[in-house]
């Protein structure tokens, strides 16, 4: 190694050593979703468990709550059962709900914890169902109108105490999007939101949504507009100009709810980048967007 590449990297450690020092001991909860979930290449997915485990290296306590759309639709497909989506939301019938369950709880879960602990992390798979409340969610079809979408939950409580029995027990919680109802019935729920819930029962420092775009671009077909903080004061109005709109708005809605029940701050990343979680975390100018109080 040459003198200035050796240089170089203990300019990017220094840059990062006052974040560390100001994270140890913090609770961030990362929403681990998008393409690069699904990628054939284990590149990009290995890259993310690499980095998740890094965080956890350095003292911060990491919960990771994960989605699966696109493994809950090959597995109907391949169970013979089309997949049906309402304003953006699956129509969860019973069949349907018993697939989720099995694919997020077992074949996803499975997969982030395994590749979690070829990098010297000790994850905890955690069904949603054992941590995760819920109450049936109304869905709404093309006219807006309110409509019946099935086994479809949103999380009204969230078991913290065993999330924070986990991590401290030196584990590193993975948690899937299922709840259950009053009378214990397995509900789908949107992974977003289900992060946030876990992020403000956690009163988290940060929450991080990983996903397949570069965060919330000003201009959605050209990435140099890329927002890199946003004021929740801000958002309605880039709702009104259609910057925030289709996926991004249960994603910001769950930012703005969750800054307002405790969390600090929430950031918008590229999955796909390389390391992009290490860039917004420990350095200056991060790689996303980040959501702020103001």
């Amino acid at each position: 190694m040459s003198t200035q590449a050796a240089h170089n990297k203990s300019e990017v450690l220094l840059e990062a050593l006052p974040y560390i020092q100001k994270f140890r001991g913090s609770t961030f909860v990362v929403k681990y979703g998008g393409s690069f979930m699904d990628d054939p290449n284990p590149e990009g997915r290995d890259r993310v468990a690499t980095d998740i485990a890094f965080l956890a290296a350095v003292g911060i306590q990491v919960v990771v709550v994960h989605g699966g759309g696109k493994a809950i639709t090959r597995a109907m497909d391949k169970a013979g059962i089309k997949s049906e989506f309402r304003g953006g939301m699956r129509v969860t019938d019973a069949a349907t709900v018993k697939i989720v369950e099995e694919t997020l709880n077992g074949e996803i879960n499975g997969q982030i914890c395994e590749s979690l602990k070829a990098r010297g992390a000790n994850p905890l798979g955690m069904p949603g169902n054992h941590v995760n409340l819920c109450e049936k969610l109304m869905g709404t079809d093309e006219q807006g109108k309110p409509c019946d979408i099935g086994f479809v939950g949103d999380i009204k409580f969230v078991k913290t105490k065993l999330i924070k029995k986990a991590l401290a027990d030196g584990h590193l919680p993975v948690v899937s999007p299922i709840a259950l109802d009053a009378d214990d019935q397995a509900y789908n729920t949107n992974a977003d939101v289900a992060a946030a819930a876990v992020a403000n029962s956690l009163r988290a420092r940060r929450l991080i949504f990983m996903s397949d775009v570069p965060g919330l671009l000003a201009d959605p077909k050209d990435p140099s507009t890329l927002i890199t903080t946003l004021k929740v004061s801000e958002v309605d109005e880039l709702k009104r100009k259609g910057v925030i709109a289709g996926g991004m708005i249960p994603k910001v809605d769950s930012a703005v709810k969750a800054l307002k029940e405790g969390v600090r701050r929430v950031h918008f990343i590229d999955g796909r980048v390389p390391h992009a979680l290490l860039l917004e975390v420990f350095t200056d100018k991060g790689i996303g967007t980040e959501i702020v109080h103001g």
